[in-house]
């Protein structure tokens, strides 16, 4: 009886084979990096919001090297000189409107600063916030960056896939909106995959991602639908936020010593591809100057089209007016208007 019994035990209990823990260990056994070297510093804690950033041979060991195509939407060419002359500027409040959507960016942004525990600096001094929670390392300049960029997506997607339904149910054409509004969401993303190859971002920023995306992006859907005028100039003083950021971070990183793990860092080869002016060679910093270029742009863009007359006028941006000899809106850095080109500059 009892061997009967001893015999229906082994044949009902599960057999667990050592075969996926013996090909764990043999795969972190035959690893290029070390996971100790493959981050700059100190390991970050499980519960730390601090991105774990890569070293420069980290980087180049995570590039893609399979399936790459060419940009959907070619970057235009920005010289070095323009991205140094990029300004933080800011255009002042004139309807309710307007200060709803200012409003807006500012509690959010303060919300944003808390948690990420950033402070906008009060003086000159660069050790102004040393040993306190508003320090800022590398790694929580990289969480700020790409949790930046992953909202900064949104609203190029979502307002040109609405407009894009509205031509279509219309029957009518939309004078180009579309084109540079996917363009403008096409680039966002690329400066978040950018960063995601200099860096890893927590449990903790990830799942602020997932749950900010969720909500932003249908609030902003909703929002669109009533007012896409102010949604643009929403999303106008959103950009100068942006600009502002990666100005502090430039100056940061012209500090000698400040933030260290930036200064030698190779520059991710997706980077290369999409920035036409980047090199193997080029550093991070000039990589944020490209990136910091393009938010001014989209700030431009949008604080233009929130000054436009959303269903009829023509998207500026898209083509330029042959023979005039006024300045045009175009895709480069040359001739810009910080603050959004007026309607009555433009021919429509």
């Amino acid at each position: 009886m009892l061997s009967t019994t001893t015999s229906t035990l082994y044949t009902q209990l599960p057999v667990i084979s050592s075969t996926p823990f013996i090909r764990l260990a043999s795969t972190l056994a035959t690893s290029k990096l070390p996971h100790s070297k493959q981050v700059v510093g100190s390991q970050p804690s499980v519960f730390d919001i601090k991105t774990k950033i890569y070293t420069s041979e980290a980087i180049t060991d995570n590039n893609d090297t399979e399936f790459i195509t060419k940009a959907a939407y070619a970057h235009p060419e920005f010289p070095q000189q323009d991205c140094e002359n990029v300004t933080v500027t800011h255009r002042e409040v004139r309807s309710l409107g307007d200060k709803i959507s200012y409003n807006g960016i500012r509690f959010f942004r303060g919300c944003f600063d808390l948690v990420t525990g950033y402070a906008v600096p009060k003086t000159n001094n660069p050790d102004e916030y040393k040993g306190t929670r508003w320090e800022m390392t590398e790694g929580k300049w990289m969480t700020r960056c790409i949790f930046l960029e992953s909202v900064a997506g949104v609203p190029g997607s979502v307002a040109g896939f609405l407009r894009h339904l509205h031509s279509l149910r219309m029957l009518r054409r939309d004078k180009a909106w579309i084109e540079t509004l996917y363009d403008e969401a096409y680039n966002e993303r690329m400066h978040l995959l950018t960063f995601i190859k200099i860096g890893k971002p927590s449990w903790f920023t990830r799942s602020i991602i997932y749950v900010g995306q969720g909500v932003f992006t249908n609030v902003f859907f909703l929002l669109y639908l009533l007012n896409p005028r102010y949604c643009h100039r929403f999303v106008g003083y959103l950009e100068e936020e942006a600009v502002r950021t990666y100005t502090h971070l430039i100056e940061e990183i012209d500090t000698k010593g400040k933030l260290p793990g930036f200064e030698n860092m190779k520059i991710p080869e997706i980077a290369v591809q999409y920035w036409p002016e980047l090199t193997p060679e080029s550093t991070f910093r000039d990589l944020i100057l490209r990136i910091r270029a393009d938010e001014a742009k989209h700030r431009e863009v949008n604080h233009t089209f929130a000054n436009l007359e959303q269903a009829k006028d023509r998207n500026p941006f898209a083509l330029q007016i042959e023979g005039s000899s006024d300045p045009n809106p175009n895709h480069g850095l040359h001739v810009m208007r910080p603050t959004g080109w007026e309607r009555k500059e433009l021919k429509l």
